[in-house]
């Protein structure tokens, strides 16, 4: 089997490869470029394994008139950019000893050596420079089954970074079939090592969480988390029941996802997270306006287009309830309608709490009559 794509012929990548194939050594594409290529999906970053050792990767990368950076050297890989695009190169390796997301890592002489120190079975597919696919481990068959898969023991493989159990649900979101469900093993393990994630910083653990909300569909990925006792474990108070309910309403809008965190309500997100002011901000208002009444031009006018969007399907997803008759476009109205009254207009007649008051006041009368009141009506 052959892979194709314009990232693969570009001349700035095949020279990449030749400043190692020329000299003798492998060059073979890795991980995510060999698989979203296989599914027909973009290919966003390059990444190359390679017999050569690091040093040897930047002698050859400067002989080619490209330029080599030790972006993480200690690991194996240089960063060699061409043309301005960089590739990541990274020496064949096999892990001597791990501790958490850290591990001491010797140089391998096999693509079998490297295949076996990967996460999935999936990322553990290799392309040569003309395309041609390497499979060590039985990966282009869960692939093509839509099947994520753990290298080996699943338990050996959790235990070298904790953080492959979020990853394990995130790249089902992503890449697993929803009809058969997921890795019973990979589940089993997942769960029996999430005491694990303890140890994880916050932010790593906000950053997955980010990434899995942000799937096309995210809730059978979510609500096996949930029945794991992972997702109580990160994110305690969450409950995942509605969002399916929120991904069908919807539709073809793009994927959003602190919407999603929205919708799964849970204890401090900020904290437990780490997300950012702007963002936790956004949450709160998105996730009160939803839990009232939420009717679409109120919140329209309140929360603006989108704010107001996110708090009308969240409504509605908490209710289980279809959307209402043209919310899109009361939203739109309540967005662009404007309070008529000033704070001039009823001074000095009032000043300090007592002119916030009746501004109050007379805003909930105005937003009463669906916007309709005038200035005079208001003021007379």
């Amino acid at each position: 089997m052959r892979i194709t794509g314009d990232w693969l012929e570009r001349p700035e990548t095949q020279a990449v490869c030749r400043a190692l194939t020329d000299a003798g050594y492998r060059a073979l594409f890795v991980g995510g470029c060999v698989r979203n290529a296989l599914l027909g999906q973009p290919v966003a970053d390059v990444d190359l394994s390679t017999d050569a050792h690091p040093e040897t990767v930047s002698t050859l990368a400067q002989k080619a008139g490209l330029k080599p950076v030790p972006t993480g050297i200690a690991h194996g890989t240089i960063t060699v950019v061409s043309g301005g695009i960089p590739h990541e190169v990274t020496t064949f390796r096999h892990d001597v000893e791990t501790f958490g997301r850290h591990a001491r890592v010797a140089f391998a002489k096999t693509v079998e050596d490297d295949a076996a120190r990967r996460d999935f079975t999936m990322n553990a597919l290799y392309a040569t420079p003309e395309g041609k696919v390497v499979d060590p481990l039985g990966g282009l068959a869960d692939l093509e089954a839509r099947l994520v898969r753990f290298v080996g023991d699943p338990s050996e493989r959790i235990a070298e970074d904790y953080l492959r159990i979020l990853r394990f649900f995130r790249f089902h979101a992503l890449y697993g079939d929803p009809a058969r469900g997921l890795d019973a093993d990979g589940l089993s393990a997942c769960a029996a090592g999430a005491g694990g994630l303890e140890a994880l910083s916050k932010e790593r653990i906000g950053h997955e969480m980010r990434r899995l909300l942000a799937a096309p569909d995210p809730s059978p990925s979510v609500a096996a988390m949930a029945q794991a006792g992972i997702l109580g474990l990160i994110l305690p108070g969450a409950d995942p029941r509605s969002l399916p309910v929120l991904v069908h309403l919807e539709g073809d809008m793009p994927a959003d996802w602190i919407r999603r965190l929205a919708c799964l309500g849970g204890e401090d997100p900020s904290e437990h997270l780490r997300l950012s002011r702007a963002e936790t901000e956004r949450l709160g208002r998105i996730r009160a306006a939803a839990l009232a009444e939420a009717v679409p031009a109120v919140v329209g006018y309140r929360l603006g287009s989108t704010e107001g969007a996110d708090a009308v399907l969240l409504h509605a997803a908490f209710l289980s309830q279809d959307l209402p008759a043209n919310w899109r476009g009361e939203i739109a109205r309540g967005a662009a309608a404007r309070f008529p009254v000033k704070a001039a207009d009823l001074m000095p007649e009032l000043a300090g709490p007592a002119l916030g008051a009746r501004l109050s006041e007379l805003e909930a009368r105005w937003i009463g009559s669906d916007f309709r009141l005038s200035r005079a009506d208001l003021l007379g």
